[in-house]
Formats: C-alpha cells, sequence, structure tokens
C-alpha cells in the first residue's frame, strides 16, 4: 500500500492568511474570538465569533467573472486552496489534471440571499404569507439569473479545478466538522489505491452570517456568555456552555511518499489511517458513551497498524456543550483503557516510551484549538488535521484555551492555557458532526 503525507497547507482562518498567523495565535495562546463587527448580532444568543477580517479575495482570484459569482464560502476555499500549493511549492508547477485529485467538504448551502427575501417581501398577500404567483413575478425582478448557480454547495469544485485543470477523482461532503475530516481521508484513500498521486483536500465555511447563526442558536449549541467576551467557549471546562463560531477555510496537499520525496517536497506528516463511525442515536445530541467516536478511532488506528498505547497526543473536537465534551472523552477513554503502554505492540511496533514520556492511566496528551479559532463548522475538521500535522512537524502542543476548572466528567491529560513543547510521535485527529457522525486520522511524525 501506498504511504501518504502532507506536503502543503494552506489557511485562512480568524488569526488571518496561511500558516504563520494562525501557528503563533495556536502557540502564543492568543484567542482571535471577538465582538462580530460584520452586522448587528444584538438579537443572536451568541454575539462574539471569531470572524476572518481584512481578506483580500482578488489577491487569489484574478478572474473578475468567477469572483462575482464567488460566495464568501467559495473565496476561503480558493485562497486556502491557492495557498496550500503554494505552500508545497506546487503553485508555479503544472499538475498532472488526471491524477490530482480534489475533495472538499463544506456546510455551503446558499446564495447571498438577500435578493430572494426581496422578492419574498414584494410578494406578501393581504394575510401576510407569500403569493407564490406573485413572488414567482418579483423573484424575475429581483433575484439576479445566477443566483442558483452563485449557491451550488459544490461551486468550489469547480472554481478551483477550472483554475488548476485539475480532472482526476474528486468528491463534495456536506455536514459540519466531520465533512472536511471525511474530505481529508477520502482524498488519503484515493492516494493509497492508486486512484492520484496528488491531492488537494480540505473544508471551508462562512458561518459568521446571521442566517447560519440563527441555527446555530436555535439549537442551543452557542454559548450564551457574552460577558465573558474571548473566555466564553471553554471545553472541558466545569462552566462550559456551548461554543463560539468561527470561519475560514483548512486545505492540504497530500501526496505520495516516494514522489514527494523525488522532488524534494517539504514533508509535515504522514497520514496513516482513517476512520468513520455513526452514533446512530440523535440528530443533535452526541451518545452519551460517543459509540461513533470511540469506533472511527478504532477503525483509524487499525488501519494505522499501531494499537491505542502508540498514540502520543489527541487533537480533540471540544464542542463546549455539556453533552459533547463529556461524552468524547468517554469516547476517548473506551478506546484508551484497551491501552497498555510499554508493552510490545501487536504489530511489532514498540510502545515503550522514556520515563519522562509515561503518561497516567494510559490516555495521551490532549487539546481543542477552537476556543483559539472558534469553532470552523465544516472547516473545523480540516483544521484540526493541519494543526495536528504542524504539532508533529514543530513537536509542539497548542493549548485549550480557558480550561480552568476541569470537569471530572473530562478528565484527561489536557494541555490547558499554554502550549507544551513535547515529545509525539503519533497523534490522532478527531470531528464530531452534529448529525452524529464521527471520524478520526491518525497521523505519525516524519523524520526529516
Amino acid at each position: 500500500m501506498r504511504r501518504v503525507v502532507i506536503t502543503g497547507i494552506g489557511l485562512v482562518t480568524p488569526f488571518g492568511i496561511g500558516i504563520t498567523p494562525t501557528w503563533q495565535g495556536l502557540i502564543e495562546g492568543r484567542s482571535a474570538l471577538a465582538p462580530i463587527s460584520s452586522f448587528n448580532a444584538s438579537s443572536l444568543r451568541t454575539q462574539i465569533a471569531g470572524e476572518v477580517l481584512d481578506f483580500a479575495p482578488n489577491t487569489f482570484v484574478k478572474n473578475r467573472r468567477i469572483l462575482r459569482l464567488m460566495t464568501r464560502c467559495d473565496q476561503f476555499a480558493f485562497a486556502a486552496a491557492s495557498l496550500a500549493l503554494d505552500d508545497a511549492g506546487l503553485a508555479s508547477i503544472r499538475l498532472d489534471s488526471d491524477r490530482t485529485g480534489l475533495f472538499l467538504g463544506s456546510n455551503k448551502d446558499v446564495s447571498n440571499p438577500h435578493q430572494f427575501y426581496t422578492a419574498a417581501i414584494e410578494s406578501r398577500s393581504e394575510t401576510g404569507t407569500v403569493d407564490p404567483h406573485q413572488f414567482i413575478k418579483s423573484a424575475f425582478a429581483t433575484v439576479p439569473p445566477l443566483f442558483f448557480v452563485e449557491g451550488l454547495p459544490a461551486a468550489s469544485l469547480f472554481y478551483i479545478s477550472e483554475e488548476y485543470g485539475l480532472k482526476g477523482v474528486n468528491g463534495f461532503f456536506i455536514g459540519t466538522a466531520d465533512a472536511s475530516a471525511v474530505a481529508i481521508g477520502r482524498a488519503y484513500r484515493a492516494l493509497r489505491r492508486g486512484e492520484a498521486d496528488r491531492c488537494i483536500a480540505g473544508g471551508f465555511d462562512a458561518s459568521v452570517f446571521w442566517l447560519d447563526l440563527i441555527k446555530l442558536d436555535a439549537l442551543t449549541v452557542t454559548t450564551p456568555r457574552n460577558d465573558l467576551g474571548p473566555e466564553a467557549y471553554r471545553p472541558y471546562d466545569r462552566d462550559r456552555s456551548g461554543c463560539v463560531i468561527g470561519e475560514g477555510a483548512a486545505f492540504l496537499i497530500l501526496e505520495e511518499l516516494s514522489s514527494a520525496v523525488n522532488r524534494g517536497a517539504h514533508i509535515y506528516a504522514e497520514i496513516t489511517g482513517f476512520g468513520s463511525g455513526y452514533d446512530a442515536y440523535s440528530m443533535v445530541a452526541p451518545h452519551p458513551e460517543g459509540r461513533g467516536l470511540s469506533l472511527a478511532m478504532d477503525a483509524a488506528l487499525r488501519e494505522a497498524q499501531i494499537p491505542p498505547s502508540a498514540i502520543d497526543y489527541i487533537m480533540a473536537h471540544g464542542s463546549g456543550t455539556v453533552q459533547g465534551d463529556a461524552s468524547e472523552v468517554t469516547a476517548i477513554k473506551s478506546v484508551f483503557s484497551r491501552s497498555d503502554r510499554g508493552k510490545p505492540s501487536p504489530h511489532g511496533l514498540s510502545t515503550g516510551k522514556p520515563s519522562s514520556h509515561e503518561l497516567p492511566n494510559g490516555l495521551p496528551m490532549g487539546s481543542s484549538i477552537k476556543p483559539a479559532t472558534g469553532h470552523l463548522v465544516a472547516a473545523a475538521g480540516a483544521l484540526n488535521v493541519a494543526a495536528t500535522a504542524l504539532a508533529l512537524h514543530h513537536q509542539f502542543l497548542p493549548p485549550t484555551l480557558n480550561l480552568y476548572n476541569m470537569d471530572p466528567e473530562c478528565a484527561m491529560n489536557w494541555v490547558p492555557r499554554q502550549a507544551r513543547a513535547a515529545r509525539v510521535d503519533a497523534a490522532l485527529s478527531l470531528a464530531r458532526g452534529l448529525e452524529g457522525h464521527n471520524v478520526a486520522l491518525a497521523l505519525r511524525r516524519i523524520e526529516a
């Protein structure tokens, strides 16, 4: 089976554009959350967010016709893909169109709705309801002909493929954090199976928008603690009350190992396993024991051919909800309770660690970066994978901000509030979806 490595990372986050501002922000223990500035959010449950400020899409999208069609979501995707290719040293190289794959995940479900609402308002009947006959007439006058094209969820597949001439294997996944994690997992599988030699994979979302935030407010997954400002998002803490939404995109360049080595590519980490599992419990509430997440971690470890005891670090999901965090930790403990650190692996790999590396209760170190960036919804899974690769590469673990008073139900070897240098050889990156879908990716450090 072919080995798959990460050779490029492209990030658009509330910390800024590119790898450096995001990684520095994470390692320095800063938060990019602030009061929402793009619209009046005073009627929302959560009035703070992680916004991408000073983003200039025309820096990346040179075709004005295409730029006019793009939503903010699509602009983030295009920028992150461009940044990832540049980071991989591929921006000026003609890609093999038939052997380059493209896999994306997003929560995009609509174009700019304002013209649509204008038509609806103008079509109200005497009873206040929308008159379909009048709406059709109003829509022809107020809704642009390309409104529905702009809103196509997978439009970014076209924009990126057209720009770089990609014709290879591809896929688009809709969801929350799980969507972009699945996109990366599917790209990894395509490379392993020989469907492609190189893949662009990642996720994007622009959910700091009143229509998206209304939906999340209604689900009560966001925190009402606006008084706490950037400290409102506090996963695994006794005082957690929900998440804070962020926006942006995270894209990776995945390559077959020998190809990357032959061209002298910079390698961040290797992806060794991919797994998913479904809670089959509730559309919005996680299974109390996190059974879908347990299945996902088991599957990723099985494909990576390592026992749980070989994992040094977990990039956790960290929803910040009472049920979400507790079930996540329950799932992690159920998998790692089968761990026996220091004993030979059934796959012949040593699982012994130096004494300074021994961890209590067989649990690895872990952290969630969401309190720093906000929950990037569909981009969150991909951002977790990118940050895990950077942690393996730099041997430095980003912290979980605002973790002051750990809930006993969420007790683990968390890295709280301050980043930590650590020897990390293997890691898991987790992502969970609102609908009960759970994803885990296994990564390992590559020697220089």
